[in-house]
């Protein structure tokens, strides 16, 4: 059985599980990929409601949650914690990167699906991870390399300005590109030529709304998500006038 198949087993299972047990189920936290594979089912898993979150709208990284308040008479929030890690000394704390952080936390033995994104934000690292996990996490990591941490449940403190801290930012732009398709877009973002920006439609690094897209010619709609892996995410809210030499300017919000 290949990767994908699996992916699929195991995000049906959750769908039935749901549907037939009348509960609201959830996957673990999902990397871009798996979760194309979620939104290239729509048709398998029309038999019940789902949704994906990751502790905000700018993760990478989600949980599928299965089921409704309209299918179930009651809503659920996603089970989701936000963990504050900060050194104890600040002052002499090393500079640490996402590996870092990742590294730390897989050593005390956590499956990679139970870890949302991390922020990293000044001195501080901000965790989604599952919410069964997060007193584990509390309690074993305490160190980060040679930095020791003290590790923080934002989400039940409520008094904390952290999570406004973390919440994420959009930020307008306009560029210009060759014609409205979504390969001339990309190559404006990307700053590439337009053979080397369909380098990355081949390398399936672009996504729209969630779905792998190779489609170089395909014409974006206000509204929808590009994603191009190793540069940003952003919202197309379309194209304006054209330029004297024909090229059209292109209006987008990105997640910054």
């Amino acid at each position: 059985m290949n990767e994908e198949t699996l992916i699929r087993r195991k995000i049906l299972d959750s769908a039935t599980k749901a549907y037939h047990q009348n509960i609201y189920t959830y996957t673990g936290f999902l990397g871009i990929n798996e979760l194309a594979i979620y939104h290239s089912m729509s048709h398998d898993l029309s038999f019940i409601s789902s949704c994906c979150f990751g502790g905000n709208e700018a993760c990478e990284r989600q949980m599928i949650q299965f089921g409704s308040k309209e299918e179930l008479g009651y809503s659920e929030e996603f089970p989701i914690d936000m963990i504050k890690i900060s050194p104890v000394s600040p002052k002499f704390a090393e500079s640490l990167g996402h590996r870092d952080y990742l590294g730390a936390l897989m050593n005390t033995g956590i499956e990679r699906s139970l870890l949302g994104d991390i922020i990293i934000k000044n001195a501080n690292a901000y965790l989604f991870c599952a919410r069964h996990i997060s007193d584990f996490i509390e309690t074993n990591v305490v160190t980060i390399k040679h930095t020791n941490v003290v590790c923080t449940n934002i989400t039940k403190n409520t008094d904390t300005d952290d999570i406004d801290i973390i919440k994420p930012e959009l930020k307008e732009l306009e560029l210009i590109a060759a014609s409205p398709r979504v390969d001339a877009i990309v190559a404006s973002i990307t700053k590439l030529s337009r053979s080397n920006a369909a380098e990355l439609f081949s390398a399936k690094k672009i996504y729209i709304n969630g779905i792998c897209n190779e489609n170089k010619s395909y014409p974006l709609k206000s509204g929808d998500i590009l994603v191009i892996r190793g540069t940003g995410k952003f919202i197309y809210l379309g194209c304006g006038n054209e330029t004297r030499k024909g090229r059209v300017y292109v209006h987008l919000k990105q997640y910054v």
